[in-house]
């Protein structure tokens, strides 16, 4: 028996409920963070920029001004005629090109000295980081060591070294100490350890490759960040010495910028010198343009092989 149900008694599908968007609520999300600006932060940032870029600007005026102009103005400001491009010209030319001869010593000693040593404390630090070896914890602990003891301790021992071996006076009683660092070597130590995975290595092994070719080839691109920031402290360093070429060295004509731009500010004050303090300052602003320049060369390849690492 079959119900039949009339047209008026059709059942009828329940109302649908119209979508509307929803509404989002004008609060922050969870997961979201937002940084915090700290003025106390921001003041202490600006001080400290002061500081360091406060003795620049000090250098760059005064290397505007002429030699009575500078005792009669102002420090940090401009004052009387802009003098900077004859004062350069006549600390290139002062004493038959003194200056670009000390330049080009100076620019010998990093390039042998800091770059050598950058070479040899990767070669060291790798080796110590991948190898092992009898004595390896001795090697640690002298190297940690030698970190500790600073250079104008071994200043005096190593003078009496070298004059014994007749090398004083002569440039490489410059270099051959400017090739140890310490420092340098802990740091691609520990860079190593880290940057360059052993299965790499025993991979470049299986497939035939020899000890110094799996280095020049793979290892010493991993290390390009750890290589770069020693390359800076050295050349830095080596740069700016000033102790270790006062006593080995006797003659100008071996001087560095820093030996030889001291030597022009004594002028002053020795019997029948020459006071030159205008050329003493714009010398200290040469000097310090090739450090600039190569600090930003090369800060390139550092903060791209970081980035590099951290894809890896």
């Amino acid at each position: 028996m079959s119900l039949q149900l009339s047209p008026l008694e059709t059942p009828t599908a329940p109302p649908v409920k119209s979508r509307t968007a929803p509404r989002f609520s004008a609060g922050p999300r969870r997961g979201v963070t937002h940084k915090r600006k700290s003025i106390l932060l921001t003041i202490v940032m600006g001080l400290m920029a002061v500081y360091a870029l406060l003795p620049l600007f000090w250098l760059f005026v005064n290397s505007t001004k002429t030699q009575p102009a500078l005792f009669s103005s102002f420090g940090l400001w401009f004052s009387g005629d802009f003098a900077l491009w004859e004062n350069i010209s006549q600390t290139l030319t002062y004493n038959d090109g003194e200056f670009l001869r000390w330049l080009a010593n100076t620019v010998l000693y990093v390039v042998v000295g800091a770059g050598g040593a950058t070479f040899l404390a990767t070669l060291a630090g790798y080796g110590l980081a991948k190898f092992d070896f009898p004595g390896k914890r001795a090697v640690f602990a002298v190297v940690l060591g030698a970190v500790a003891i600073p250079g104008t301790a071994l200043a005096v021992p190593t003078f009496l070294m070298f004059s014994e071996l007749g090398l004083t006076n002569t440039p490489w009683s410059v270099i051959i100490p400017s090739l140890i660092s310490p420092f340098g070597l802990y740091l691609v130590w520990i860079y190593a350890l880290e940057s360059v995975p052993t299965e790499v290595l025993e991979a470049a092994r299986m497939d035939g490759a020899g000890e110094f070719r799996t280095f020049f080839t793979i290892s010493l691109r991993m290390l390009a960040p750890g290589f770069v920031t020693v390359l800076l402290f050295t050349v830095v360093a080596t740069w700016n010495n000033y102790f270790l070429p006062l006593i080995m060295l006797s003659e100008s004509t071996w001087y560095p910028l820093t030996v030889g731009l001291n030597n022009w500010n004594a002028q002053a004050t020795t019997a029948g010198g020459d006071a030159i303090y205008n050329l003493v300052i714009t010398g200290s602003l040469l000097t310090i343009v090739p450090i600039v320049v190569a600090f930003l060369f090369l800060q390139r390849y550092w903060q791209s092989g970081l980035a590099a690492g951290s894809v890896k």
